[in-house]
């Protein structure tokens, strides 16, 4: 569970920095900076008395590219009249938006991961080079939530996430539709059971408003888990994004971050070890995305704290249930959680298995907190003597082809076998594999085998997922395996092992495996292995080594995804990194 104790960041000296006990924004009047920040400020039209309130970032991840963060713009106004009606002083900052759906475009996805960290480097730029007071952070797509946690756990800062919420999806030949049914009908043109023209029309039809994605994905997942882990208001997850209980909760972080920078209730006192223990049984409950697990291990890294978050799911995981079938797990809809309490009814549920003095952002604790909300309906959300599955959502398998741990979303692996014997299929990326899968070449029993694609080795984590959509597009989710160190989609289901580790580019077995290798899963026993087991050479879907400009800067300083794949500072004379 434990690994080496991280030493505390030490504070940086400021010689222009006000006397202790002011805001931290308070610089000596004389001193330089005081003297040109305040001819900055007064230009923005800001006097000389509101630049003494407590001086709030308005962290909004924001871009024209994507549909998940249209509305964005528009809170930051909700936000920024709540902070200064509190007695602040909003300051809105903009840094790099990815999404999903749209990032991934370029380089097969290689700039996905890396933006996580690149936003928490940007978010750490502006507001610790500001030396601002506190931040509310809107997030709304994959990577921006775990961005947001990991910089609110570096800057140690009073910190508020504001959940940008869900998107309504659409009808198409009488059916509803949403951007799941859309990714997963690609399958459906590969395999000859739909037209390009009739994949257009669904697509045109999909989303009808702002938001993630609608299923329990990596989006809301990330949102049900920042509310977990206490960082959010109250109430916050899931919601429909832009609603007025949306804009409610908004309005809400605004007041109280202005009141957390008073009581100096800082990130750290709120992501501890505890809270990510509570958002480990919380995940483990609902069956949410696999890439959850690495999320949480880079906050928990952020935060520097003393945590082995894989050991932790699967330390939990052997006596955790899940309580929900939120698709793609089930029949229920991420709505219908939102309908019954969201968030703050899972806890309550989940009470007996919680640490119930974790404290949130309100101020209050969780078990408080959770104590005044509705009890589990007993269908979309079970009680625990009464679960959807006598095991939880996410397990953690080990063996000789993962030593150091894999995923699988157990609770989206539908009507596939608990037990899945077969030969390897090794491609190089997932194009290699939808071709193969158009060309009929892969059968029911197969193990599809997608490595070389980790953090390390894309570099930055090439998709996987969009094969896996194909596949069940192809109705062959549950029949053929897939086994990968590459990106996966919460939205993913079937029997799909992800976030092998070691991952192929570090040389770890996954490297070894060769066309017609016999893999095997068990689930019961929580087990993957190879036969025969071989040693490997690393294995990477670029050249790392010969990448420039961004990812060549993220492939010399990313760390193994067991702890994160935060960037790490480079060590001196080509030693390991630290």
């Amino acid at each position: 569970m434990t690994g080496k104790k991280k030493p505390p960041r030490p504070p940086l000296p400021d010689e222009d920095r006000g006397t202790p006990g002011r805001l931290r924004s308070e610089f000596t009047p004389g001193s330089t900076r005081w003297a040109v920040r305040r001819a900055q400020w007064t230009a923005l039209g800001h006097s000389v008395e509101d630049q003494g309130r407590p001086k709030i970032a308005v962290v909004n991840t924001s871009s024209k590219l994507s549909v998940c963060f249209a509305h964005l713009d528009s809170i930051v106004d909700v936000v920024s009249e709540a902070i200064w009606e509190a007695g602040g002083l909003p300051l809105e900052i903009r840094t790099v938006a990815p999404s999903d759906f749209v990032t991934s475009a370029g380089r097969k996805a290689r700039y996905l991961m890396p933006t996580r960290d690149l936003i928490v480097n940007d978010i750490e730029a502006a507001v610790e080079g500001a030396v601002l007071d506190g931040m509310v952070c809107l997030s709304s797509c994959d990577k921006t939530t775990p961005a947001h946690l990991m910089a609110s756990a570096r800057l140690d800062i009073p910190s508020v996430l504001v959940i940008g919420g869900y998107q309504q999806g659409g009808r198409y030949a009488g059916c509803s539709v949403d951007i799941d049914t859309v990714y997963e009908s690609v399958g459906a043109v590969k395999s000859g059971q739909m037209s390009t023209g009739e994949l257009g029309d669904l697509a045109d039809s999909a989303i009808k408003g702002p938001g993630v994605c609608a299923g329990l994905a990596t989006a809301n997942t990330m949102h049900v888990l920042a509310e977990s882990l206490g960082m959010t208001v109250p109430g916050s997850a899931p919601t429909r994004a832009d609603s007025e209980p949306m804009r409610a909760r908004a309005a809400e972080a605004g007041s109280r971050i202005v009141e957390m920078v008073a009581e100096g209730l800082t990130a750290r006192r709120v992501l501890t070890q505890e809270a990510i223990e509570n958002a480990i049984e919380v995940a483990l409950a609902l069956g949410g995305s696999v890439n959850c697990v690495r999320h949480l291990a880079a906050v928990a890294n952020e935060a520097d704290l003393d945590l082995d978050v894989v050991a932790a799911f699967e330390e939990k995981g052997r006596s955790a249930v899940q309580l929900a079938a939120i698709r793609p797990n089930g029949p229920h809809q991420v709505w219908d959680l939102d309908r019954i309490g969201g968030v703050q009814t899972v806890l309550r549920t989940l009470l007996p298995r919680l640490h119930q003095d974790a404290l949130t952002v309100s101020g209050h604790t969780l078990g408080h907190l959770a104590q005044r909300a509705a009890e589990a309906d007993g269908d979309i959300l079970r009680r625990l003597d009464d679960p959807v599955r006598d095991e939880p959502g996410l397990l953690i398998l080990r063996g000789s082809l993962a030593p150091d741990g894999a995923i699988v979303k157990v609770a989206g692996a539908g009507e596939a076998a608990r037990q899945f014997t077969g030969a390897a299929k090794v491609y190089a990326s997932e194009d290699d594999a939808i071709a193969a899968l158009g060309e009929n070449s892969i059968e029911p029993g197969d193990v599809i085998v997608l490595r070389g694609m980790g953090p390390r080795g894309g570099p930055g984590t090439v998709f996987a997922a969009s094969f896996v959509a194909a596949l069940n597009g192809a109705r062959l989710g549950g029949r053929v395996a897939v086994v990968t160190d590459g990106e996966l989609s919460g939205l993913n289901h079937g029997l799909v092992v992800g976030q092998v580790m070691p991952e192929a580019a570090d040389g770890g077995p996954l490297a070894g495996v060769r066309p017609g290798d016999t893999v095997r899963i068990d689930l019961d026993a929580r087990l993957i292995d190879v036969e025969p087991l071989r040693s490997g050479t690393p294995v990477t879907a670029g050249r790392p080594e010969e990448e420039r400009g961004w990812l060549g800067q993220y492939a010399a300083l990313v760390g193994p995804v067991q702890e994160g794949a935060v960037l790490r500072r480079p060590a001196p004379h080509g030693k390991e990194g630290q």
